[in-house]
């Protein structure tokens, strides 16, 4: 460690720009998964909040809550208990004179089934009748207030804000909630159709109707359009980007070592043995790489503070902090090469004699 200490000080500049690339690529590993977090919770939010382990859909629906509708046939050969609910999904656009036109994800629920009695309010109450509506806090900052009325679609009812909520969106984009009976207006249904779906917070609860199918949620939350497909992506970039800084630590490592070959060299003549000169090399690599994770740090902190409230973007401390132990990981790794090249210095001939 001291001698690893004594040459980034004689070389500030040198080791300066290494710990610069470091964090730059740290701190867009960082930013690339708060982001890919955000974008997640924005498709699932909704879901979540409900803690529902199954989903009940029509069987030919391709595990798309939009694509399913179930019968009032079907939904009465169910058994539903406190742990059950129905859930309407219809994709709406709420207008308001005067105000943008906000893309919307409309969800029917039942009053007295679990999901509308946990629904969690920021402010008003539930709805009471079928021209009442709960909103995603979103719309208070688009500049919707309590007791605002809108239209959704084409439909000529006036619906008011009751209520707002927190942690309501759906495959991104802010959810209202409302009573069933509005959910079948929006779509425009006749009386035979009952919900859309299904959930249970029972991770066992299943279905005997022949046109129905049960999945467990994390299967519908994967089926969401461009869900995997979006954290893959990110996946590939955070890890393509890991791989990238143990490269550059490499290189940067193995020209080091190059350039102080002979300086190795003497030591080893004065009789220095070669796994003092393996563990300065390491703890060279863990210093770099941990001054650069630290700033990066601080750089993301300060990105969480000053980014635009409507940023898809959610910092998960326990999720940074693993990425940051395979970071420096990654620049242990990437010492591997400079190492073996210092084992393999012959003291008479790196000197010259």
């Amino acid at each position: 460690m001291f001698l690893a200490l004594k040459e980034i000080k004689h070389e500030k500049l040198r080791y300066g720009l290494i710990i610069g690339m470091i964090m730059l690529i740290s701190y867009l590993v960082f930013v690339l998964t708060g982001l890919s977090q955000g974008l997640a919770q924005q498709n699932t939010a909704a879901i979540k909040s409900w803690n529902a382990k199954q989903i009940v859909l029509n069987k030919n629906a391709n595990v798309n809550l939009t694509q399913s509708l179930i019968t009032q046939k079907a939904s009465q050969q169910l058994k539903l208990t406190a742990t059950e609910a129905y859930v309407g999904q219809a994709s709406v656009v709420a207008k308001k004179s005067g105000l943008a036109k906000e893309s919307a994800q409309f969800i029917g629920l039942e009053s007295n089934q679990f999901i509308a009695q946990h629904l969690q309010l920021t402010s008003g109450h539930w709805a009471k009748n079928q021209q009442q509506l709960v909103v995603n806090q979103s719309f208070k900052t688009a500049g919707y207030k309590l007791g605002d009325h809108l239209k959704l679609n084409s439909s000529k009812t006036n619906y008011q804000i009751v209520g707002f909520t927190k942690n309501a969106t759906l495959s991104i984009a802010p959810v209202i909630y409302g009573q069933l009976a509005t959910w079948q207006q929006l779509k425009n249904l006749n009386n035979s159709f009952k919900t859309s779906a299904i959930v249970s917070q029972k991770a066992n609860y299943q279905t005997s109707a022949s046109d129905l199918k049960a999945y467990p949620i994390k299967t519908f939350i994967n089926k969401l359009p461009g869900y995997s497909a979006q954290n893959l992506t990110f996946t590939f970039m955070i890890a393509f980007l890991m791989v990238i800084s143990l490269i550059v630590i490499a290189v940067f490592l193995y020209i080091l070592t190059i350039q102080k070959i002979q300086n190795y060299a003497v030591l080893r003549a004065q009789g220095v043995p070669a796994q003092f000169l393996i563990r300065a090399t390491l703890a060279q690599a863990f210093l770099l790489v941990l001054v650069g994770i630290i700033i990066a740090a601080g750089l993301t902190v300060l990105t969480s503070l000053i980014i635009p409230a409507g940023t898809p973007m959610t910092f998960n401390l326990p999720l940074l902090s693993g990425i940051a132990g395979g970071l420096i990981l990654m620049a242990l790794f990437g010492a591997l090469i400079p190492i073996w090249t210092i084992t393999k210095i012959d003291p008479i001939t790196a000197i010259g004699g």
